[in-house]
């Protein structure tokens, strides 16, 4: 039975769903998992994710389709980009095959909360794995715990599609050899000082340059980035420091498979950035968000989502990867798994 929630209202926060999916990897294997109702989770006071910031995670989400299917979204890339953030990390790799069933009995049994199709609102998935044996010494840990649990989301940004303002900041996100490819909690906390800043200062997010040379853009703290040139190319930046991002992938495809667009992913110098048409934030919890504005320092660059004007190229890979997720867009083969 459908939940009585505000959906059009309930923002981009956690709340508490019925149940949440529990593995645990001791002596060298996984167990069977189970699906619990307990959200707390009682572990060691020298557990390796508390002393050394051993933990990764992933971001998806579940949709209502137009003709009430509830369905993820290439749930598979997910599972393959966790078992690369932990191969970095030293932690044992959770097999893909059952990460995705994982994903799929946590929303199956948590599916009154998928909100209705036309909402805007989503359930949001989030799997993630810790180390939780202790670990005194500079070493990984002997145990693990893998869970998934799901809350549902409005837009990640307030006023949903409403342009965004990003700065450069004077801090880096990533080193050139560190792991910046890889979804590790780490990352996310360097980047937590420069994002409270940003928003006292009114930015909604900040654009990193590469730490080794500060010429060329990166990501934001939070989401891929893409820009769109004079002869709309859709342009996205290429970089082994930045995460694989599954939304930026496929809206690439998109573009070229679907709005017949040129792509390219190559490096971007942060001095060409002016020259473009159009700018947007994409991932799974920003989707794709418009930027309306880039501040550098004493520079500001305005794109025509900052004057007011939706941006064309934009707003078409928006509306069709929005269409191809909720099913009034036929989907490349594979891309949607529905819940049974």
């Amino acid at each position: 039975m459908e939940k009585n929630i505000d959906w059009a209202n309930i923002g981009f926060g956690y709340m508490k769903t019925d149940y949440r999916y529990v593995s645990n990897f001791k002596d060298g294997k996984w167990d069977n998992g189970a699906l619990i109702t307990d959200e707390n989770i009682v572990i060691n006071e020298c557990a390796c994710v508390l002393q050394y910031a051993q933990t990764c995670f992933e971001g998806m989400k579940a949709y209502r389709t137009a003709d009430n299917k509830v369905v993820c979204f290439r749930p598979d890339l997910n599972a393959k980009r966790m078992a690369e953030s932990c191969k970095r990390l030293e932690m044992p790799i959770f097999p893909e095959e059952r990460f995705i069933d994982a994903v799929a009995q946590t929303v199956k049994k948590n599916i009154d909360y998928v909100p209705p199709y036309g909402t805007g609102a989503t359930l949001y998935i989030r799997p993630y794995m810790f180390g939780s044996g202790p670990v005194m010494g500079v070493n990984p840990a002997k145990e693990y715990q893998f869970r998934v649990f799901a809350a549902p989301v409005g837009p990640y940004f307030k006023g949903g599609a409403k342009a965004i303002t990003l700065r450069v900041p004077d801090y880096d996100r990533a080193a050139p050899l560190g792991t910046g490819h890889v979804k590790a909690g780490l990352n996310y906390a360097m980047s937590l000082h420069a994002i409270v800043e940003a928003h006292e200062l009114g930015y909604n997010e900040n654009l990193y340059l590469d730490s080794k040379t500060r010429t060329k853009v990166e990501e934001t703290g939070g989401a891929n980035i893409i820009f769109v040139i004079k002869d709309n190319t859709v342009v996205t930046p290429k970089t082994p420091t930045i995460l694989p991002s599954i939304t930026r992938r496929s809206l690439m495809y998109v573009a070229q498979h679907y709005l017949g667009l040129k792509t390219e992913e190559r490096e971007i110098k942060f001095e060409e950035v002016k020259e473009f048409k159009e700018c947007a934030l994409c991932g799974t919890a920003a989707i794709l968000s418009p930027v309306g504005k880039i501040v550098n320092h004493e520079e500001e660059i305005v794109f025509p989502a900052g004057k007011g004007i939706s941006g064309e190229i934009t707003k078409k890979l928006y509306d069709t990867l929005l269409g191809i997720q909720f099913g009034t867009i036929e989907a490349p083969e594979g891309w949607i798994k529905v819940i049974e």
